[in-house]
């Protein structure tokens, strides 16, 4: 048997252009800018899949650092502007998995949706796990232009070496690869790309499957509803991933569960536990 563990690292807010993006084109990032609303406090989903006698993690949520000051860039315009957090030393990954019955040390493979901060940011509490991130996603977020780009690449782990998922592995609905990390078949990482170009989701395969989606879309009405966010730098990819998701839906009984939509607990609580 299969059980997921809903692991929440503290919230995040957001403009709602971010969330559902208003214009095209450059305005569309203007507008994440200065949009004067701003959404509800939304929660930060890491996922714990205990399965086979390991732990896969999906994400590591974020850290309470992003309080610090100086933790985040203060010459970028989206940490000026965009977002705020709230994170305390406990919803860190660490003592949450641990009030979930497990310890760090016993998480085999942590596979990472993308590296924002709000993904990335726990790894300092998975030591000694093997990491799997998307090859076209760490080239982004790497050097000067990562960091323009929004991601926080110095503030990873000196220790950390993530290993490059490969997508040599068969079509999963309307989606030609997938790479099986685990061996079982049954938890696949697809490509997702819009929201970052290398994004992946990850597919725990039961009846329903469960689709750890990351940032494919902030809530579950957002992707039925075909809207595209403020951040995917090209909306027609993240469209047709959102397509993509809804025509996998069509075709078997499906779990969506991005990480900010406060609605995951709720539509995951009947299927905490997937049939092998």
């Amino acid at each position: 048997m299969a059980k997921i563990h809903v692991i929440r690292t503290g919230f995040v807010q957001v403009r709602q252009a971010q969330a559902s993006s208003k214009g095209h084109g450059i305005a569309r990032t203007v507008n994440m800018l200065i949009d004067s609303e701003w959404t509800d406090w939304l929660p930060i989903y890491a996922w714990a899949i205990e399965h086979r006698g390991r732990v896969v993690l999906v994400d590591t949520g974020e850290t309470s650092r992003v309080h610090e000051l100086g933790y985040h860039p203060g010459w970028h315009p989206f940490y000026r502007r965009a977002v705020r957090f709230k994170v305390a030393p406990e919803d860190e990954l660490g003592p949450q998995l641990r009030a979930a019955g497990i310890q760090a040390r016993d998480v085999s493979d942590v596979i990472l949706t993308h590296l924002h901060t709000d993904h990335a940011g726990g790894l300092r509490h998975v030591v000694g796990s093997r990491t799997w991130v998307n090859d076209s996603e760490l080239k982004r977020a790497q050097g000067i232009m990562g960091r323009l780009n929004g991601y926080l690449p110095h503030r990873w782990p000196k220790w950390w070496q993530p290993s490059a998922l490969q997508f040599k592995d068969g079509p999963v609905g309307p989606f030609p690869r997938s790479a099986d990390v685990t061996g079982s078949g049954e938890i696949l990482v697809i490509p997702t790309p819009g929201h970052t170009p290398g994004h992946v989701s990850v597919l725990v395969q039961g009846s329903p499957s469960i689709l750890l989606a990351g940032d494919t879309s902030y809530t579950q009405d957002l992707l039925l509803a075909g809207k595209v966010d403020g951040v995917s730098p090209d909306e027609q990819v993240s469209r047709k991933t959102l397509g993509d998701i809804r025509e996998l839906a069509r075709q078997r009984p499906l779990v969506y569960l991005p990480s900010h939509d406060p609605e995951c607990e709720s539509r995951l609580n009947a299927s905490l536990t997937l049939p092998e």
